[in-house]
């Protein structure tokens, strides 16, 4: 497995499993995604199964020649160097909330804010239940510590609650947030 961050090219591949994953009132449509990967690709992490046996390697380690077929029946899945496992979106600002805005507004991100946001922590359904949305998140979260933020906020069904828990985010209770006709928790990850 391979992480690194999206790209413009990566567009189709991350609507596709976008769609996959949330009802239609909850995903990001591929307008929404484009203005997004415009403003903060780097925002965006992807684990793309890269044909190497579920070893998670680094982008800069990766042999982008050296890809197999990863089974993938439909091709809107796949980026240039295998197939779209998960991804995790958000944007960095200094507001210390998520607002609905946010989610469409690519524009209130703020590149040396102290908060980054997450927006969408997607697997691909082929790939599920075998922790790879966990390693994803630990990927993020050392990440944003390593760039010297305040933390990270998400917004999560009940139901996920005892999910990012694990992780070290604590429950702040219901959001404001209403995004797609759905009652949310607002979470936060604290350095």
């Amino acid at each position: 497995m391979l992480i690194r961050h999206a790209t413009m090219d990566d567009l189709t591949a991350i609507a596709t499993v976008e769609a996959a994953c949330f009802p239609a009132a909850e995903a990001a449509g591929a307008d929404a995604l484009r203005n997004r990967l415009a403003v903060y690709p780097d925002c965006f992490w992807l684990m793309i199964d890269d044909g190497r046996n579920g070893d998670v390697i680094p982008a800069d380690a990766a042999n982008a020649t050296d890809v197999t077929d990863c089974g993938s029946a439909d091709a809107a899945d796949r980026t240039h160097d295998g197939r779209l496992v998960a991804f995790i979106n958000g944007f960095v600002t200094d507001s210390p909330d998520l607002t609905d805005a946010m989610y469409d507004d690519a524009g209130l991100h703020e590149p040396d804010g102290a908060w980054q946001m997450i927006f969408g922590v997607d697997t691909a359904p082929a790939y599920r239940h075998h922790g790879y949305a966990s390693t994803l998140m630990r990927r993020v979260i050392d990440d944003a510590r390593a760039a010297g933020r305040a933390g990270l906020v998400l917004t999560c069904k009940d139901r996920l609650i005892g999910f990012y828990a694990r992780f070290g985010y604590q429950d702040e209770g219901v959001s404001e947030s209403t995004h797609g006709n759905v009652v949310w928790h607002q979470m936060r990850l604290c350095f």
